[in-house]
């Protein structure tokens, strides 16, 4: 009985392991009942003797995976076929996807910064007059966290001078697939015939293709990734680039199910 309380514990161990990795790599929102879950499963596996092997052989093949990953720029050709940059041309509206908020300091998260900064960029440029930011849904964040369009607004209102560019509100969106179709909706009223779309290089090809899908003719103009190093030099960009991937992957194979793709 020691023996099997001991896989038991061991099992319980590498559950919570694998919990926090799913938690990262796969930017769930219930890191927490996940991470319950798995502790307890592989606890149970634990206590049978076949389920106990197969979960140290697979925790063995996702550490030496991790490792190469890590140890080399490996992901480096996967994740740019993320990527879709195409050059910018006039456009009637620019529209910058909802990346993210802190909700305890009540800022933008640096994906969201980066894409309102190149949004105005192209506004600048004379590429469009008009800029499009997303509102969160109440089932994104804790309640009471600030809206991402409010906080992009405050930041057009403190950057660029008195007249700005016109500003539309995307309202009440949760993924990449709502804020197609509302921007769906505004081209039609508005007759417009051609957008830019702003977003993080990883999520712009994925994105570019859930817009078209709702009838949107866009240009994808990504804004510089602020997460991580691109070319893959350092360990800790290596681990974001996995992370990236594999959050990307799940979205595509969550969609391919008929599930909501996520972000």
């Amino acid at each position: 009985m020691r023996f099997r309380w001991q896989d038991m514990a061991g099992g319980g161990a590498l559950g919570a392991a694998l919990g926090i990795l799913a938690a990262f790599f796969g930017d769930v929102r219930a890191p927490v009942g996940l991470l319950l879950a798995l502790v307890l499963a592989g606890a149970l596996a634990g206590a049978w003797p076949p389920a106990w092997r197969a979960l140290r052989l697979g925790a063995g093949a996702l550490a030496l995976g991790l490792w190469l990953c890590l140890l080399t720029p490996v992901l480096r050709a996967p994740l740019a076929t993320l990527t879709l940059a195409q050059p910018p041309q006039p456009a009637d509206a620019i529209v910058v996807l909802g990346g993210g908020v802190q909700c305890g300091t009540r800022t933008l998260e640096p994906s969201s910064l980066s894409r309102l900064v190149r949004g105005l960029e192209l506004w600048r440029a004379g590429y469009a007059p008009l800029v499009t930011v997303s509102e969160q849904s109440a089932l994104l964040g804790p309640r009471g966290c600030p809206k991402i369009s409010t906080l992009a607004q405050a930041h057009l209102r403190a950057l660029v001078p008195s007249p700005g560019p016109e500003v539309l509100t995307l309202t009440n969106v949760t993924t990449t697939r709502d804020e197609a179709a509302r921007v769906r909706d505004l081209a039609r009223a508005r007759g417009w015939t051609r957008v830019l779309l702003v977003t993080s290089p990883s999520h712009s090809r994925r994105a570019a293709a859930l817009f078209r899908a709702q009838g949107v003719n866009v240009l994808s103009v990504p804004a510089p990734e602020v997460r991580f190093d691109e070319t893959l030099p350092m360990p800790a960009d290596r681990l974001w680039a996995a992370r990236i991937l594999a959050y990307e992957g799940l979205s595509r194979v969550k969609a391919a199910l008929g599930g909501t793709p996520e972000r």
